[in-house]
This record gives C-alpha cells, sequence and structure tokens, in this order.
C-alpha cells in the first residue's frame, strides 16, 4: 500500500484526498517508480476544477522524479534502478510510488538531484518548445513573456537570455519584478499599476514584439493582441485567470493578420523520438548552469490542498514540490 491523492469529485482544493491505494506489479510496457519529489502546475488545478475533464475518480500531478523500482513485460526504455524523471499523462504524481507508461520516463543526469527533477520537468520542457519550436526566438529579438516570476516564466526569462533574447516579463508586484529581473528579463511590467500594452509600445519603441506568451487567459488576451507586430504570434498555452472567452476571427485581421496557437506540451512531445530531444536539451541547459530551477514551496504530500490553495492565490513564486 502506499499514500497517494485522490480526486472523486470536481471542485476546490478540499477534494484532493489523502489515501491508502494498493500498488501490483507494473503491467506490460510499465514501470513503477518509486517517488523522491512530485512537481506542482498550474494545470494540475485545471483538472482538479473540471475545466479540463477527465474520468472520476482519478489521480493528481503530472510529474515527478525517482527510482524505478520494477518494469513490466516489454518495457526497454528504463531498468530497475535508474534515476527518473517525468511530465505527461496520466495524472497520478501526489503518491508514494506509482505504475506509469515507462515510454514516458526519461533518465536524469547524476548531476540534476530528484527535487529539481521534479520541479523541471513539465515547466522546463514547456519553456523549450515555447521558444524553440511554437516560435522560434532568435537572439536581437524582444519577447513579451506573462507571469514571468512563476515557474515557467523564471525558466523562459533565463532561457532567453543564454539566448541572446530580450525578454519583457509581466509580473504582479515590485517583488516579483525583483525576481524576473534577477533571472534574466531586460524589462519587467507590474501589470496592477501599470498599463502593460503601453509600456510595451514605450519599450520597443512603438514597434511592440513579434511573439506574445501568454498563460495567464482571459484578463491578458486583448492586451496581448495588442502588443503585437503585424504578422505577430500570439501563443495561449493557459487560463489561470480563466479561459479566453469566444471572440472573433476580425480581431486578429484588424491587428495586421496576426496568427495565434494554443499548443500543449504533449502534442510536442507524442513522438519518444521528440520527447528524448526536446528533453536532452533541457538536461543541458540545467547541467551547463544556463538554467536554474528555483523551488521555493515545499509541501507534505498530504498538505497538496494547501499547496493548491497557495497556487491559485497567486502566493507563490518559482518552483513548487510535494515531498512523499
Amino acid at each position: 500500500m502506499v499514500k497517494a491523492i485522490r480526486i472523486n469529485r470536481t471542485g476546490g482544493p478540499e477534494v484532493l484526498e489523502l489515501v491508502d491505494v494498493e500498488l501490483g506489479a507494473p503491467g506490460p510496457g510499465e514501470a513503477r517508480v518509486r517517488q523522491h519529489a512530485i512537481g506542482i502546475n498550474f494545470i494540475d488545478v485545471y483538472f482538479r476544477t473540471g475545466l479540463y475533464p477527465q474520468s472520476l475518480p482519478a489521480g493528481a500531478g503530472m510529474e515527478g522524479a525517482g527510482v524505478v523500482e520494477a518494469v513490466g513485460e516489454g518495457v526497454t526504455e528504463v531498468a530497475v534502478g535508474d534515476r527518473v524523471a517525468y511530465a505527461g499523462r496520466p495524472n497520478g504524481a501526489y503518491a508514494q510510488a506509482r505504475n506509469m507508461p515507462a515510454a514516458l520516463l526519461l533518465r536524469l543526469p547524476d548531476e540534476i538531484d530528484f527535487e529539481t527533477g521534479a520541479a523541471m520537468m513539465l515547466q522546463g520542457l514547456t519553456v523549450q518548445y515555447l521558444l524553440n519550436r511554437t516560435y522560434k526566438v532568435k537572439a536581437g529579438e524582444t519577447i513579451l513573456f506573462h507571469a514571468a516570476a512563476g515557474g515557467v516564466g523564471l525558466i523562459a526569462c533565463q532561457w532567453a537570455r543564454a539566448i541572446g533574447a530580450r525578454l519583457i516579463g509581466t509580473v504582479g508586484s515590485d517583488a516579483k519584478g525583483q525576481l524576473a529581473l534577477a533571472a534574466g528579463a531586460t524589462h519587467v511590467i507590474n501589470y496592477n499599476t501599470e498599463n502593460f500594452v503601453e509600456r510595451v509600445k514605450e519599450l520597443t519603441g512603438g514597434a511592440k514584439v513579434p511573439v506574445v506568451y501568454d498563460s495567464i487567459g482571459a484578463d491578458t488576451f486583448i492586451g496581448s493582441l495588442d502588443c503585437l507586430q503585424p504578422l505577430g504570434m500570439m501563443v495561449s498555452f493557459g487560463s489561470a485567470s480563466g479561459p479566453v472567452p469566444p471572440f472573433s476571427l476580425q480581431e486578429l485581421a484588424s491587428r495586421g493578420s496576426l496568427f495565434i496557437t494554443r499548443p500543449t506540451l504533449f502534442s510536442y512531445a507524442a513522438r519518444r523520438a521528440d520527447l528524448e530531444a526536446m528533453a536532452a536539451e533541457l538536461f543541458q541547459m540545467v547541467v551547463s548552469g544556463k538554467v536554474k530551477i528555483d523551488i521555493r514551496q515545499r509541501y507534505p504530500l498530504a498538505e497538496a490542498a494547501r499547496a493548491h490553495q497557495e497556487l491559485e492565490a497567486r502566493k507563490t513564486t518559482g518552483s513548487s514540490i510535494l515531498l512523499p
């Protein structure tokens, strides 16, 4: 028996229940991972509330790191004793141990500890595809990245600096702005005290930016469109303030034939070869020191509900993890 968080109904943080789960042997294509640390991400909230539907009862969490204890028939990706990390469905990372598809597991370099591995995978792989594939950011370009002091944002600040791009980051407080600047943001905008659209125009001499990365959603969507150059790319990859309401495609035409995309990590990493290539680049950035994973909140597994409360209240910065 292992301790795990289960969701029997959608709702607030209180629906996260710590229960005993009987964990059998891994099936064909599966591996059992004894987890040392578990990542917490806003996508976990979306599943908990029902914004992203799933069959219930269900597990929670999509990211973790630990050691392979057993493998099922046909597994070639990992072996017993391997240090591994992962990000991806099925949900169920909030647990002391779990059986999961071995094809999602990646061998963790010895230079990266378990806590870092658990905190970096979903957020780091997200930044990898956002800046390298969704829109290929080039040295010298200026980009706008919302929620720059969050887990994804702080990685993006460092990654942009490493490739020679200028990142304008929005934040919700001056203290968060200092975090983003320390991580590599060129400029920060406190959207609670400044008009971020007007400030972007000022910082770019009226030219605006070729790409906006927006994980906030409803509160920033139209403003983000107003920050784009003609033929610019709007990357909407989250809904922290709520989903983007329906809008007319004319909104894109009237601002200069804009492009828009709603990407997910799971589409970009659907093929094992792509996942391995993405992870290799992320591992290299972390091992080299160009990207440091800033874990600022640690919670016991039993306090998953409190972790969600603080995440939704925007009381957290950097990355958060559960310790089983």
